[in-house]
């Protein structure tokens, strides 16, 4: 029985799970989602229980097509813009429709939604089977490393979660999320779709949130995406005592070190930083020191998470 085979087996007994108000773990092209049925709010609580999440966190929907979406959202002309990059790694702020079959749960009582369709084979042959919308956060417990392979959702869940294997996520770095309102878009979360890159395909800017905004999509506590760790931020010279996750050029340095990109190459430090930090947390240093990333394209997001992770740490 070859690979595909055998997803296809585990896709009907997740699906099977799913129905059931179970939980399962599976890939997308960002990281290993934590998905139940999107319209059972006892299987969305136990999302919540299970990750040891903030009820007032709200959740990415996933959904198979943009069909999907349109059922469950108010779909303006901007969405229909942004709709371009679905699927992928951009998740949509949109105002809900009314009287929607979707747990309220899952959006921690606002009006809005935040919903995606993932770019991974997988992730949409599971909520096609289903048939149903997936509320799938990361599947870590909240405020830790987000997992980008089979092995490290296990470390969060041993075997008390069915784990679809889809191998190493691609992009190792959760989706774009921004809203639109009232004709402006703004970004509520940096993540593998640069700004830059959205806003050039759509010939529109992208506006940031007020610094003080309240909590209005996944993915924006300040504390969060930590190792046990603590890391010290934009070191060039690591200490005897720490581990060290270089970019680029490597200082001289008998300690544990991984490179995210011996080639600077950010698009490859994106898909390697969790499981780089994972790794090095394995070495139980109390400190992991952390090189220098350029502020741009990509960079922007990986220097988001690593702030976030050291205010967690």
């Amino acid at each position: 029985m070859n690979k595909s085979e055998l997803n296809n087996i585990n896709i009907e007994k997740a699906a099977n799970i799913i129905l059931a108000g179970g939980l399962v773990a599976f890939p997308t092209e960002t990281v290993y989602g934590l998905g139940a049925d999107a319209t059972n709010d006892e299987a969305v609580l136990e999302i919540y229980k299970k990750k040891r999440r903030p009820r007032f966190n709200p959740l990415i929907v996933h959904c198979a097509n943009i069909e999907m979406v349109k059922s469950l959202t108010q779909f303006s002309s901007l969405a229909e813009e942004l709709a371009q990059f679905w699927p992928g790694p951009l998740t949509l702020v949109l105002p809900k429709k009314e009287n929607i079959n979707l747990s309220n749960i899952v959006s921690a009582g606002l009006k809005t939604i935040a919903v995606r369709i993932p770019n991974h084979i997988i992730a949409r042959s599971l909520i096609d089977k289903v048939n149903r919308p997936l509320a799938a956060p990361s599947a870590n417990i909240s405020g830790k490393l987000s997992p980008t392979s089979k092995k490290q959702v296990e470390k969060y869940f041993n075997s008390d979660i069915l784990v679809l294997d889809g191998g190493e996520c691609e992009a190792g770095l959760e989706s774009t999320i921004i809203a639109s309102e009232e004709n402006k878009l703004i970004l509520l979360r940096s993540g593998s779709l640069t700004k830059e890159i959205i806003e050039e395909k759509i010939g529109r800017k992208i506006i940031e949130p007020e610094v003080k905004s309240k909590i209005r999509a996944p993915g924006m506590l300040k504390s969060h995406y930590a190792p046990n760790a603590k890391l010290r931020l934009n070191i060039t010279e690591p200490r005897e005592n720490e581990a060290y996750l270089a970019f680029g050029k490597e200082p001289k340095f008998s300690g544990p070190m991984l490179n995210l990109s011996k080639n600077s190459d950010l698009t490859e430090a994106a898909k390697n930083l969790f499981s780089y930090l994972d790794r090095l947390d394995e070495t139980e240093k109390e400190i992991i020191a952390v090189a220098p990333i350029p502020n741009k394209g990509l960079g922007v997001a990986i220097n988001d998470r690593l702030k976030r992770a050291s205010i967690s740490g």
